[in-house]
């Protein structure tokens, strides 16, 4: 669903002008209706006036939906659906911490291994060591991906991501972000889901000094690909500043290797 919100909002300047070019031309079909409605005296005739003009007034209000429709994912659908994206919770996994109480030893207890056999015959009843489950990795860094662009000013510095890396699931924008007569900060993405052009992510108004977390970014309202992520921070004239844009790869997520029962 949000792919057809996207796409629609991509779109929505050639959708208003075919729009715009079909309300003209039904309103052109109104008029004429009406001129031969009025012109002509025979029943016939004003039958298919009639029945013309009716057609025009339906295409007409048919037009008028779709544009209201349109607008209506520009203004409400689409900023929705980005910001419950911005906001969504960043997954972290981890294999957690085990802290398991271990009795004290004393060197004067005498312990009886005679009995023990750790390579019986019977291989069911071996005793093998259990491999411990790593965290999956954030993101990867595929090699001799495209330079970044950009990223040669403090003002404007991307960590994470970083370029070249895979992004899989939601992550947390690391990097700076300021310059004099700070107004804000925007990230832009742009591949295979936005019709290869730019599309915005959401504006920040807090300035970063320091290297710190810029905001969150959910790759799961994107088709895998290429991308290019762009950091943009704009002055209070609305002048573009400092800029950094590196380049990603969006796939699905990866698996995690499952151990193999004994």
């Amino acid at each position: 669903m949000s792919r057809v919100v996207f796409l629609v909002e991509q779109l929505a300047p050639g959708l208003f002008i075919l729009l715009a070019l079909g309300l003209l031309l039904t309103l052109r079909r109104l008029l004429r209706a009406r001129r031969s409605l009025r012109a002509t005296h025979f029943e016939l005739e004003q039958e298919l006036a009639r029945r013309a003009r009716g057609d025009a007034w339906a295409a007409l209000l048919l037009l008028l939906e779709v544009s209201l429709i349109i607008l209506g994912v520009l203004v409400v659908v689409a900023p929705a659906i980005r910001d419950a994206g911005a906001f969504a919770p960043v997954r972290r996994v981890s294999d957690g911490q085990f802290n398991t109480p271990v009795p004290g030893f004393s060197s004067e207890a005498q312990i009886d291994a005679s009995g023990v056999n750790l390579t019986p015959d019977d291989p069911a009843l071996r005793v093998l060591a259990t491999p411990t489950l790593t965290p999956t990795p954030v993101g990867t860094i595929v090699p001799n991906a495209p330079p970044f662009v950009g990223c040669n000013e403090a003002g404007a510095m991307l960590q994470v991501p970083a370029n070249g890396m895979r992004v899989f699931e939601p992550i947390s924008v690391v990097g700076t972000a300021f310059m004099d007569n700070f107004a804000f900060y925007r990230f832009e993405i742009r591949g295979p889901s936005t019709g290869g052009s730019f599309a915005p992510l959401g504006d920040h108004t807090q300035p970063v000094l320091q290297r710190s977390v810029l905001g969150q970014f959910v790759p799961a309202f994107y088709l895998p690909g290429v991308y290019q992520f762009r950091l943009s921070v704009f002055d209070i004239y609305n002048a573009p500043g400092p800029s950094c844009s590196v380049n990603i790869y969006l796939s699905e997520p990866l698996p995690t290797p499952t151990p193999r029962g004994i």
